[in-house]
């Protein structure tokens, strides 16, 4: 197999929530394998910041809320314009807003399924609305799209049922585009992490509860983020021309058989 597959030479991805850990990481491996990025960020400092880093004219950096489906339209138009198209989009964007079942406020779960199940379904139908309209063209090239999901969202989770619940719907999304958009070439995928070393975690990695989480991690340690980046970009690549609809785990066998 020539090593090219595993590139992503010459592709343009658009990485939601990248000004700080797993989308920041992605994006510097997007780069590192030969593609641009599209950051797209809340935080318009962070993602100013990743673009004044990597140099050179391969980052566009964009902010504004995922949960605006108008922005989204936004992202893809300016995408295009900069870079000629799009060919993957990582859906990765996220925020926490824990509480116990009976505490939480209709204000806490929907910001989290603003973010993370809307929002996901906003870039997805956005960037998919280009890439079928390049298929319908003639452009048989397709793309790849990536939704990030957790465990939460296939074991459930204590204190966050907003999250189990919108990751949950991202594997709903990831299937039914894949069912939808296989005919265009166009694959959908999920991956799933367990516990990530990143800003979001630090509570669930604090020496309260670091212990029982370890414990049901056979590899026995948090994951960091550059090495949960790889296989999304393995899924971004030609080398995973063959997979779609598929829920990948990058979480150290903490749901083994499952």
């Amino acid at each position: 197999m020539s090593e090219q597959v595993l590139g992503l030479q010459g592709r343009n991805i658009v990485v939601t929530g990248a000004a700080q850990g797993i989308g920041r990481a992605l994006g510097e491996l997007v780069l590192e394998l030969g593609g641009t990025v599209t950051a797209v960020d809340m935080n318009a400092d962070g993602v100013q910041a990743f673009a004044a880093e990597a140099g050179g004219d391969r980052v566009l950096a964009l902010a504004g809320s995922v949960a605006d489906n108008a922005f989204a339209q936004s992202v893809v138009e300016q995408s295009v314009a900069r870079f000629g198209a799009v060919h993957g989009l990582v859906n990765n964007a996220g925020i926490t807003r824990p509480a116990m079942i009976e505490k939480m406020t209709l204000e806490q779960w929907q910001q989290v399924m603003d973010v993370h199940l809307t929002g996901s379904f906003n870039f997805l139908q956005a960037v998919g609305r280009h890439m079928l309209a390049r298929s319908r063209g003639g452009d048989k090239s397709g793309g790849s799209i990536v939704n990030i999901s957790s465990d939460a969202g296939r074991r459930g989770t204590i204190g966050q049922i907003n999250y189990g619940a919108a990751k949950a719907g991202v594997l709903g999304l990831t299937m039914c585009a894949a069912r939808e958009w296989a005919k265009y070439n166009v694959r959908v995928n999920t991956v799933g992490f367990g516990v990530v070393e990143t800003p979001m975690t630090e509570t669930i990695r604090s020496e309260k509860f670091a212990d029982t989480y370890l414990q049901q991690i056979p590899l026995g340690r948090w994951a960091d983020a550059r090495e949960v980046a790889r296989p999304i970009c393995f899924l971004l690549s030609d080398a995973a021309s063959y997979v779609t609809g598929q829920h990948l785990s990058a979480n150290g066998g903490y749901t083994i058989g499952s």
